[in-house]
């Protein structure tokens, strides 16, 4: 099950949960594998990096992994993904194209994260944008770039 955590409003949350949805069938994730997508700003975004990654700066997406598995179902919680729709309006803007679409980019992203990709090192960050390339293929949204980290 994907959650939507709606603090800030967005047009269209089940494109979100599509796109994390795609993102966990390209990683052949379980089936029943939870996460929440939490919407949110660049205020918490910055509180969130500042917090946990030391560094005093919004960003647009943060992931944050979980390995819980639920005790009664035996239903694996992935994690939480949190996503500022601000910072990802302004980066649509910049970039042309919809908001909609950079959100789902940013799901795609934070959806690898919780399922162990990196883009620390070369060989990772290869692995891993190829990954995100070929689920906004399979997305339609194979004109949507992520921006270079």
């Amino acid at each position: 099950m994907i959650n939507i955590d709606p603090q800030y409003s967005f047009s269209d949350n089940a494109l979100l949960e599509r796109a994390a949805r795609f993102t966990l069938d390209h990683e052949s994730a379980p089936t029943d594998a939870e996460l929440t997508i939490v919407l949110s700003d660049d205020t918490q975004l910055q509180e969130l990096n500042k917090q946990y990654l030391g560094i005093d700066s919004p960003t647009d997406v943060l992931s944050f992994p979980s390995e819980e598995v639920d005790p009664e179902t035996e239903t694996p919680y992935l994690g939480d993904i949190i996503l500022s729709i601000p910072r990802a309006t302004l980066q649509a803007e910049s970039a042309g194209h919809r908001v909609e679409d950079e959100a789902q980019l940013l799901v795609v992203h934070g959806t690898l994260h919780l399922l162990g990709h990196d883009h620390a090192e070369p060989e990772e960050k290869n692995r891993m944008w190829q990954a995100q390339a070929e689920v906004m293929v399979k997305l339609g949204l194979s004109h949507v770039r992520v921006s270079e980290e």
